[in-house]
């Protein structure tokens, strides 16, 4: 599939890639062959280590993959001051209006997460749901990791390329959590979280695992961090395959 012209609402067109399925492709509701989009979290893109070991993955095993890159953000156009959850889930739909054809699952990681929670809450095509270290509290990360930093002056996490802007603390304020959202969710969802995850805290997705109905599944991986470093990369993706396939 050509995913070269991928433009949201604003015309900026987002950085993607595209892994084809090998052998004959899994499918879904009404035989259509499923693809896997893949969403990064906050400051970061595409190309993340364990979003292509993820995708690689995926593609050995039967399943369409695309990994991409929010407006803003890695050599996606549109200002990364501009980038918030509301406008990524903006981003999502517009990734989903070329996938016409396709059963999608989505699988968001950190803030990609949260993004997938409120995109799915209201998005009856994805069909099946993953959570990476998935964002629940929006405005507490706000406040935990970026509280004490001045929008317009200073960066997040000292990345030059990553300015924090008063638009985005705005957002991830008013949004608050996607804890409402997520108990609109009737989907298959599978939570994956890193037992020593320092940037979402554990809890978040065990709350999500306690008052979803239906309950989605929970599967810790212990000493897992929060990008999956190393060996965990594979384990992530082992245990989505698995579940998908399941």
């Amino acid at each position: 599939m050509d995913c070269t012209s991928i433009r949201n609402a604003a015309g900026e067109r987002l950085d993607a890639t595209w892994h084809e399925a090998q052998g004959s492709p899994m499918t879904g509701q009404e035989n259509k062959p499923y693809v896997v989009v893949i969403g990064h979290g906050v400051t970061a893109n595409q190309d993340r280590e364990w979003a292509v070991c993820l995708a690689e993955t995926l593609a050995a095993a039967g399943f369409h993959a695309l990994r991409f890159s929010f407006s803003g953000n890695g050599a996606s156009e549109g200002r990364f001051e501009d980038s918030c959850p509301s406008k990524e889930v903006l981003d999502l739909g517009a990734v989903l209006d070329t996938l016409q054809g396709f059963a999608v699952i989505y699988v968001g990681h950190s803030m990609g997460a949260a993004v997938g929670v409120l995109r799915t809450a209201q998005d009856s095509r994805i069909q099946k749901l993953v959570s990476l270290g998935g964002m629940v509290d929006t405005a507490d990360f706000a406040e935990r990791k970026f509280g004490s930093l001045t929008p317009g002056q200073d960066f997040m996490w000292d990345k030059p390329e990553c300015p924090l802007s008063q638009s985005f603390l705005d957002d991830m304020r008013a949004i608050a959590s996607v804890e409402a959202q997520a108990q609109e969710i009737q989907v298959p969802w599978l939570l994956v979280h890193g037992s020593e995850d320092s940037v979402v805290p554990l809890a978040e997705s065990e709350r999500m695992s306690k008052i979803v109905e239906p309950a989605p599944e929970l599967q810790v991986l212990d000493g897992g961090d929060h990008v999956f470093s190393g060996e965990y990369a594979r384990d992530m993706a082992a245990r989505v395959l698995s579940w998908l396939q399941a």
